[in-house]
């Protein structure tokens, strides 16, 4: 009947505009958080400010938790593990002070949404990640998204990843009791590790590698999930710098 066609059309337009409205409101959204939560306390970089408009971090977490994706804070991923505050991140990439072509290692991917504003502004990733499952998602995340420069793989980050090493920075998202010794023999002369450090309290660190040794600067209080892994064992004693287990897509 020509009335059921007629019928049939409001919801087909309906269906589009609805769909181009809701990306739309994550633009809209991200726009927000950069400007609300991240300018307005002291980011200044601008590739790192337009890298967080562009990541869409709604992609990056659990489907039940999108609706949060861009407030201000963390949330859970599942498997003990969070999604960093956005501030947070936006922080640990500017400290990281990384140029295009830069190499970073990130220790902790998680959702894989640190790793993809680390690619955003153009560095050369490589990332491990301790919990199977989380590894496995967020390489296919990240392969979906396009972000075809992150190399993400399963494994104890504790070591590092020496087969890959020198790193301009190092970004570390879990929180050690003590600075892993083998993180800093990795580093680049001149390379920044940016890492929370502590137990209860923590804070977070950035440790800069110099012709003479190691300066250190602390950025402020913060609290991070605890490293896991071999640092559990006597803080990490004995720990050898093997390489990471496996690519995390292929678990």
């Amino acid at each position: 009947m020509w009335w059921k066609k007629l019928l049939s059309i409001p919801v087909f337009v309906y269906t589009v505009l609805s769909g181009s409205a809701a990306k739309g409101d994550e633009v809209e959204q991200r726009e927000n958080m950069v400007s609300r939560q991240i300018e307005t306390r002291g980011v200044r970089d601008p590739r790192v400010l337009a890298a967080m408009r562009r990541v869409p971090r709604h992609e990056f977490v659990p489907a039940a938790q999108r609706s949060m994706a861009y407030q201000d804070g963390p949330l859970p991923i599942g498997y003990g593990q969070t999604i960093s505050q956005p501030y947070i991140v936006a922080v640990m990439t500017e400290l990281a002070r990384l140029k295009p072509g830069d190499r970073v290692l990130e220790i902790g991917t998680g959702s894989g949404y640190q790793a993809a504003v680390l690619a955003e502004i153009g560095a050369e990733v490589y990332s491990i990640e301790l919990v199977p499952e989380l590894a496995a998602e967020a390489a296919e995340t990240l392969k979906r998204l396009g972000y075809t420069g992150v190399e993400a793989r399963q494994g104890d980050g504790y070591a590092g990843w020496p087969a890959a090493a020198p790193f301009r920075a190092i970004v570390v998202t879990a929180a050690p009791p003590t600075v892993p010794p083998l993180l800093l023999e990795q580093l680049d002369v001149g390379g920044r590790l940016v890492i929370p450090v502590g137990d209860y309290f923590q804070e977070l660190q950035v440790h800069t590698r110099g012709e003479d040794g190691i300066e250190v600067e602390t950025i402020f209080p913060v609290r991070f999930v605890p490293m896991r892994g071999r640092i559990e064992d006597s803080e990490g004693a004995g720990a050898d710098a093997d390489e990471p287990d496996q690519p995390a897509a292929e678990r």
